[in-house]
């Protein structure tokens, strides 16, 4: 499942601090705008606790986790829309992302400027949603340039698309995000094609203070953005994006050990992670064998045989049956066998929808 997600924000938020957390890929996080030109991709392993638990119950030779892309995505400013900054650059690799995790700085800190010289993360947000709002009014308006003449002449097709159209040059010049109005599923298709910047699924990343880690709600900062998300039906997650860094470098124990003294049992990013994950409705189900215990990544809906294609085409295209138990029956019973003696293991067919946790053996023929 080859998704992605963006990471943006005004310069000097703390996105690349961010990036390098991630990955560990060392992007250069210098404080002056646009030190981040291109964009960088980083793909990171999705932390999911039943992994271990399906690896100590089968003991296998090998475990392997299921991943997740994150793209870095240069600063935008105020006119990004025009080409201010780099922005037609930027703005066309946005375009590319699956869901955008707009990073917003939470943090008071002299030693690194804020671009508009103070910190006020909803105007932040404000400024990247209008660029982006901005953005996506050209493109309603040159279709609309295109269809018109059409919709005149009564053509059903276009008249169909004009209504979608006016409907979003309406919401956009009122300073809404595309994803905030509602469509028919006939009208969807004509939505999509249009490929908008704010109809993207959107998670604000709040960049908070290392001293607040511990207990987020003390930034006032949060509660504002906060409150703006729940407004967008949004979510937001708090970092620490200077500490996720340090973390990063750790290894597992060490890990473990560093997160307590925080009295946290997990980091920010293994929630952003997640949180990226569940926004895009992706789930993960597992195949466990001796050889190898492996998480792999579908669509939440998807049925067997296109879940079992995420693996090789050959198994959806020759599917037969999908062998399957829930990871919270193999967690019961202890084993496989034992799933089996308790009538709990199931043969699925072509219109099983596949389930978050499944553990899974597809049966195909070629």
């Amino acid at each position: 499942m080859a998704l992605t997600a963006g990471i943006v924000g005004l310069p000097n938020v703390g996105k690349s601090t961010l990036f390098n957390a991630i990955t560990k890929a060392g992007v250069e996080a210098a404080n002056y705008p646009f030190a981040t030109i291109d964009p960088n991709v980083g793909v990171v392993e999705v932390p999911d606790k039943r992994l271990n638990k399906i690896t100590e119950l089968v003991q296998p030779k090998k475990t392997v986790a299921t991943t997740f892309e994150f793209t870095d995505i240069a600063g935008i400013v105020k006119g990004a829309s025009k080409g201010e900054g780099l922005g037609n650059k930027f703005l066309s690799n946005i375009r590319q992302v699956d869901a955008i995790c707009q990073v917003v700085r939470c943090f008071e800190d002299d030693n690194i400027t804020h671009v508009d010289g103070r910190v006020d993360p909803v105007s932040d947000i404000e400024t990247i949603n209008l660029e982006l709002i901005l953005a996506d009014l050209e493109t309603v308006d040159k279709r609309i340039a295109k269809t018109a003449k059409m919709a005149k002449s009564k053509n059903p097709e276009a008249v169909a698309e004009m209504d979608v159209l006016t409907k979003l040059k309406e919401a956009l010049e009122a300073n809404q995000l595309a994803n905030s109005v509602e469509f028919t599923k006939e009208q969807e298709p004509i939505v999509k094609s249009l490929f908008l910047l704010t109809r993207k699924k959107m998670l604000y990343v709040a960049n908070i203070g290392e001293d607040e880690v511990s207990d987020p709600t003390a930034n006032p900062y949060l509660k504002e953005v906060e409150a703006l998300a729940a407004e967008q039906g949004a979510q937001v997650v708090p970092v620490c994006a200077s500490l996720e860094e340090e973390i990063a470098l750790l290894d597992d124990e060490e890990k473990v050990e560093f997160l307590k003294d925080f009295g946290l049992e997990e980091s920010g990013l293994d929630r952003l992670i997640q949180a990226s994950y569940s926004l895009l409705g992706l789930g993960t189900y597992f195949t466990a064998g001796v050889q190898e215990v492996r998480a792999w990544t579908f669509k939440i809906g998807m049925k067997a045989p296109q879940a079992a294609g995420v693996i090789h085409t050959d198994f959806e295209r020759g599917f037969i049956r999908a062998e399957t138990m829930s990871y919270d029956d193999l967690v019961n019973y202890g084993s496989e066998h034992a799933v089996k003696e308790a009538g709990k293991y199931r043969s699925e067919g072509k219109e099983y929808v596949v389930q978050d946790g499944d553990i899974m053996l597809f049966r195909f023929n070629v």
